[in-house]
């Protein structure tokens, strides 16, 4: 299983990756987050140039068609992650154009097959994350910061059948190792492309601790 190493906001922090065997690298464009892929300092040109083998993923909430296409083209980007509410047709208006990673948020009682049904043509991968339970527009400001830290009750996919690659995201942390590698052995777990840190691999929001994220890929991997 591939790790996924998101919010990315310095070029020390993408350099490391590659030699932490981490295989997607993921930057935040939604201007709103602590982890916007510029805070720190990190331009476009040096991401575009990078040549070390990692995927490189850019996030987004509700951008425009536009937008996303020359971001893409000037970070030198391999995918988008669509964080929003973006419909299957727009998925589909980029798929021809780089690959494509929609990202869901589910909160308790949705219906998980039922919500990602329509994204099977249309996407390379889905992202399967936890919501919050606040009215859509509280929701929606609580999300801009990129991650709730919040555990995904994977308890709940147990027994589905999800007939797409996906990645697993959602509040997982540095002791979490052990719990990763119990779910990747559950029969639902046949697709399982990639883990997704985030928040809780920090020293303060937007700087990534690579100690705990070292440390952490060495525990999923043991035997």
């Amino acid at each position: 299983m591939d790790v996924k190493v998101c919010g990315i906001t310095t070029y020390e922090e993408l350099q490391a990756l590659p030699g932490l065997g981490v295989r997607y690298a993921g930057f935040i464009f939604y201007p709103p987050s602590p982890r916007q892929a510029q805070r720190f300092g990190l331009q476009p040109e040096a991401v575009r140039r990078f040549r070390e083998p990692l995927y490189k993923v850019g996030v987004f909430v509700n951008a425009s068609y536009a937008h996303i296409r020359q971001t893409v083209d000037e970070w030198g980007l391999d995918a988008v992650q669509l964080h929003g509410h973006e419909s299957p047709w727009e998925c589909e208006q980029l798929l021809p154009h780089v690959d494509v990673i929609k990202a869901f948020r589910f909160v308790e009682n949705d219906h998980v097959l039922w919500t990602i049904k329509d994204y099977f043509s249309c996407t390379d991968l889905l992202l399967l994350d936890t919501g919050v339970p606040l009215p859509r527009a509280e929701r929606d400001a609580a999300l801009a910061s990129g991650a709730t830290a919040r555990r995904f009750s994977w308890n709940r996919l147990r027994g589905l059948d999800i007939p797409k690659p996906f990645i697993l995201s959602g509040g997982i942390g540095p002791g979490d190792a052990d719990y990763v590698r119990q779910f990747a052995r559950e029969s639902v777990a046949g697709n399982l492309a990639a883990v997704d840190l985030c928040s809780r691999f920090e020293r303060v929001p937007g700087l990534k601790d690579a100690a705990l994220v070292r440390r952490f890929l060495a525990a999923l991997r043991e035997q």
